[in-house]
């Protein structure tokens, strides 16, 4: 495998891991953008964008992006996070070709008024969709109130009033900033022929216009709070809790994912054994998110609102056991044995690689392989995670409880 990188004339990033023994080839156009860029009055206008670019562009009805992705078999989708708006496809070799002239088309899309009436409907039924789905708004909450003041508080889909406001001509101007070339990334991991990539991009958007972009990065300032939400129709119970955590620049995340596998992973973790094996909750998880300038360690649990109290408890009990139960070699060894298997497993597919390398050359203008980003979880000592559980008993937590019970 080979990494390759250019950057065209107009700003825009060409990046790819050339593995000529692969079958397949992935392609994404990496948009950095997402939730944190949006203003409040044009909250989830990211998201929004994602939908219209299937909607059709000058060359192209939306008949004929549908049918010209499956035309060339391909496995494709889009996204939208906090930080980075991705779309991509999976096609044999012979497709790269008119798998980049669709994928670069759509980055220009139509952006008809007609096509957005629609599509604002189908995502305030989205909205609506998620609000009634387990755990019923809590992370977007919890969110909201460990990130206060900063971007990250933005919700990804925006608000029922966010979306209802929004204009056709919000969308279109914030497309024009954000989906410019010099904000573009097309990532490829695969059987790409790089070359032949490069120069029929070039070719495809030498008329892009560069624009002014730029996204302020600080640490939030989070003050700890306990919300109560109430859901009488759940039921079960559902309590999140968000702590500060390292971001994707800073080389203790690795330590800190570590630490969350060896207490909180879904399978073989100390709370899975004391709740979920037990069978006092359904999950019991710890978890970690990374921003560019700051991360979350986190914290879920799901079960019998009659018995989330003590579960509850319980797992405050298992989080602050630095002395008492201090981390051992054996659960550092099987949590690095986990972690550096399901890298190197999913490095296996294009589709993933595709993910990684896009994903860290956008938020780190880094690459590395599989087997590199392995070795920095391998490398983590038992020192470092113990001083890393140990700070957990100090954390500034904000949590989140939702379900049927006003008790808790």
């Amino acid at each position: 495998m080979k990494f390759k990188q250019v950057t065209l004339d107009n700003g825009l990033e060409v990046v790819a891991e050339v593995n000529p023994n692969a079958f397949s080839q992935s392609l994404g156009y990496f948009v950095k953008t997402g939730s944190r860029d949006e203003t409040m009055d044009i909250a989830g206008v990211s998201h929004f964008l994602e939908h219209m670019v299937f909607k059709g562009t000058p060359r192209r009805t939306s008949v004929d992006v549908n049918r010209e992705l499956d035309d060339l078999g391909s496995q494709s989708n889009a996204y939208t996070s906090e930080e980075q708006t991705v779309y991509y496809m999976s096609v044999l070799p012979d497709n790269q070709h008119p798998a980049l002239d669709l994928l670069t088309d759509m980055m220009r899309p139509s952006l008809r008024d007609e096509d957005f009436q629609t599509e604002k409907q189908v995502i305030l039924e989205e909205i609506a969709m998620y609000d009634d789905q387990p755990p019923y708004g809590a992370m977007e909450r919890a969110m909201e109130e460990f990130f206060g003041e900063h971007p990250l508080a933005t919700r990804v889909l925006g608000t029922k009033d966010s979306v209802s406001a929004l204009s056709a001509e919000a969308m279109r101007q914030y497309h024009s900033e954000r989906y410019a070339p010099n904000n573009l990334c097309l990532a490829a991991a695969g059987a790409v022929d790089f070359d032949a990539l490069v120069s029929e991009v070039d070719k495809r958007t030498k008329h892009w216009t560069p624009s002014r972009v730029e996204r302020t990065l600080h640490k939030p300032l989070t003050e700890p709070k306990q919300i109560q939400m109430i859901h009488p129709p759940a039921t079960q119970q559902y309590t999140l809790e968000f702590s500060p955590g390292p971001g994707t620049m800073d080389p203790d995340r690795y330590v800190s994912r570590v630490l969350a596998t060896i207490l909180g992973d879904d399978s073989g973790s100390r709370l899975f054994w004391e709740l979920v094996d037990k069978g006092l909750a359904d999950a019991a998880v710890c978890y970690t998110y990374e921003f560019q300038d700051c991360g979350v360690f986190g914290l879920y649990l799901a079960g019998d609102p009659e018995q989330q109290q003590d579960n509850w408890e319980l797992i405050q009990s298992i989080v602050s056991q630095s002395d008492s139960h201090p981390i051992t070699e054996r659960e550092l060894e099987l949590a690095q044995n986990k972690i550096a298997a399901g890298i190197l497993l999913s490095a296996e597919r294009p589709s993933n690689r595709l993910f990684s390398v896009g994903g860290a050359w956008v938020s780190r203008h880094r690459y590395e392989t599989a087997a590199e980003v392995s070795e920095h979880y391998r490398s983590v000592s038992l020192e470092e995670v113990q001083k890393a559980f140990e700070r957990l008993k100090a954390r500034t937590a904000v949590r989140v409880s939702v379900g049927p019970d006003t008790a808790l």
